[in-house]
């Protein structure tokens, strides 16, 4: 079986050797690149199934660096964020980032995170090889595809990353009752909710705001107090 290939994408020099020895011998292939300019180029090719990106580099920084990669592409992008810096990860998030690690982080750490992401795109990659769309799942004018990971709305294709998908999946499939942050936490970014985390806040909100409103103004996803977010039925 290949070894994923991870583009890690950090000014680091030690840092990146220290990562890069931990994770190859863990079964990754591994392609470090120590600037924004460089990283968004070679995360462009194609190459890759996933990049790890430092949002704090000299130059083009890790926030500009991912807007680069997500104007032509929506592979999969963790990235490493200060401790406690909430604005650069919310932006990372907003700009469409599957998951975020604080460092100072341990190898060990980054590679579990790394590894939940690849199980949720491998998925998607398999169903496309497959070639087969099967049965949609249909809630008002939201159909989904779970065999191709696939969404549209309202007749149009919903360009989705692989974590905003496993959120909207895990929405429509309780489409009409609350589903707590606890449980999507655990479903669309395959790790525990933490205190305090705003991810999953900022990854429906980008769903909002792909989907549009309802003609009456209200989003088909609704916050419900206390419980949760819930898919309503048009």
């Amino acid at each position: 079986m290949a070894r994923p290939k991870v583009l890690l994408i950090d000014d680091d020099v030690e840092l990146v050797a220290l990562l890069k020895e931990y994770l190859e011998q863990d079964e990754f292939e591994i392609t470090a690149v120590h600037n924004g300019e460089d990283g968004a180029a070679a995360a462009l090719t194609g190459a890759y199934a996933i990049a790890v990106l430092d949002v704090m580099m000299p130059g083009i920084n890790g926030v500009e660096t991912l807007r680069r990669i997500r104007m032509k592409s929506t592979m999969p992008v963790l990235m490493l964020t200060a401790k406690g810096d909430d604005t650069d990860r919310i932006v990372g998030l907003e700009l469409g980032a599957d998951d975020y690690v604080p460092k100072p982080c341990t190898p060990r750490e980054l590679s579990a995170r790394i590894r939940a992401i690849l199980r949720r795109t491998q998925a998607t990659d398999a169903a496309r090889d497959g070639g087969t769309a099967g049965a949609a799942l249909t809630v008002g004018a939201l159909s989904i595809w779970p065999g191709q990971r696939r969404a549209q709305y309202e007749g149009r294709a919903l360009e989705l990353t692989s974590t905003e998908y496993n959120l909207l999946e895990a929405l429509a499939k309780n489409a009409g009752k609350p589903v707590s942050k606890k449980e999507l936490s655990e479903q669309a970014l395959g790790r525990p909710l933490a205190r305090f985390d705003r991810s999953i806040d900022v990854h429906l909100s980008a769903i909002r705001h792909k989907l549009g409103n309802l003609p009456d103004g209200r989003s088909i996803i609704q916050t419900v107090r206390r419980l949760g977010y819930q898919l309503i039925r048009e």
